[in-house]
């Protein structure tokens, strides 16, 4: 989850698209290992501006894009903050109960 500054709204949209240039080349970098979703919350949500999904089978290439995020013009200048990070493993009660309980999978749907 997201915060943007006002300071961010303040800007024109010509260098609001700047920023969010160096912020795309980065997620691109990472693009054969991370797929990024950025959704638009403020009008839906007082917990956040915006928030990303992220899915990933790479934690550390995550890890390493979100370091180049952070170290980016919008962050390190404080027009996005990260509120909060929710991490989860689709469906890992099936992994756990064929890989560790030995049970037989189930068709299961998605």
């Amino acid at each position: 989850m997201l915060e943007v500054d006002a300071a961010w709204l303040a800007l024109s949209r010509e260098k609001r698209r700047e920023y969010a240039a160096e912020l795309y080349e980065i997620i691109g970098r990472y693009a054969d290992h991370v797929r990024v979703k950025y959704f638009d919350a403020d009008a839906f949500s007082g917990r956040c501006s915006d928030f990303v999904l992220c899915e990933t089978g790479d934690t550390a290439a995550y890890h390493r894009m979100w370091e180049g995020l952070k170290d980016s013009a919008a962050f390190s200048r404080g027009y996005y903050r990260i509120k909060d990070v929710l991490y989860g493993i689709q469906n890992a009660y099936q992994d756990y109960e064929t890989q560790v309980l030995g049970m037989e999978p189930e068709a299961y749907t998605t």
